[in-house]
This record gives structure tokens, sequence and C-alpha cells, in this order.
């Protein structure tokens, strides 16, 4: 069961496709857009970051940050990020494998991937939104605009 809507979202550290940690907690005071897809180098995944590339991050406001996750490696997501131009913090829940997936629950143990999900988080650490997609099945990026327009 994915993390409900009032609830805190668990804290994590991750490495992005940099190698660099990334803890959600140091972005308290922002809104954070965490989107948890199963696969680099994958259709549906593909075509989900190139919208976060091409229609959604530019012009954020600097109160917005975009954190995606994958059991990708860091190696991997660093190349994926270099090809496609992705600016964004892809980070690696590569080891222990799918932790942090499994902290928000949409870790699909069946697969051994994150599930499609995606967390709008307020500056206080709250949840204030979620969807849990089909694996197939994009997920629409406007939902975040229309959510995030709405949080104070």
């Amino acid at each position: 069961m994915a993390v409900e809507v009032g609830a805190q979202a668990p804290d994590f550290e991750l490495r992005d496709q940099h190698g660099a940690p990334v803890k959600l907690s140091q972005y308290r005071g922002k809104k954070i857009v965490l989107i948890f897809y199963p696969l680099a180098f994958s259709g549906v995944c593909g075509r989900e970051l190139d919208a976060l590339r091409d229609e959604f991050t530019a012009g954020l406001p600097d109160d917005v940050k975009v954190l995606t996750v994958s059991v990708d490696s860091a190696f991997a997501l660093r190349t994926w990020a270099d090809q496609q131009g992705y600016a964004f913090s892809l980070l690696s829940d590569f080891w222990p494998h799918g932790q942090v997936a499994r902290a928000y629950g949409v870790f699909d143990e069946e697969n051994g991937v994150a599930k499609r999900a995606t967390f709008i988080i307020d500056g206080e650490g709250a949840v204030r939104w979620n969807v849990v997609n089909p694996a197939s099945q994009a997920r629409d990026i406007a939902e975040y605009r229309k959510v995030l327009a709405d949080l104070p």
C-alpha cells in the first residue's frame, strides 16, 4: 500500500546519476515531486521522463524540486541522463535493492522494480497527493502542475 496522503513522507538518502548523495529532508521548505519508475531505457519510462524534461521542469518555480527514483544503478542512470539530456535528479534505489520504493509502498516484488508512482510532498514533508499507475500506463504530468498550484 502506497504512503497515504497526509502521512509524513519517509526520509531517505540515495545517490544521483553523478554519485552525489541526495537526502529528501535536505529539501524541506520546497515542494517535491517524487517520481518512481520501473527501469531506465524502457519505453513508457523514457516517454515520461522526456515529458518531464520537455514539458514540466522548464519554468518550475524555485520552490519545486523534481526527484526521480528507479532500481537502476547510478552508472546506468548517468548514461541515460547524458544520452537524453535529463538535468533533474535520477536517484538510484539499487542497493539495498528497492529499499526506498518499499518504504513508500511502491515496490513490485514480483518484478523487482519500482511501480509507476508519484508523490507530491509539501515543504513540511507531508504527502499531499499520490498516484500509482499500472506499469504500462504513463502518468499525466499536467496533474502535477494542478496539484502544485493548489499547494500553499
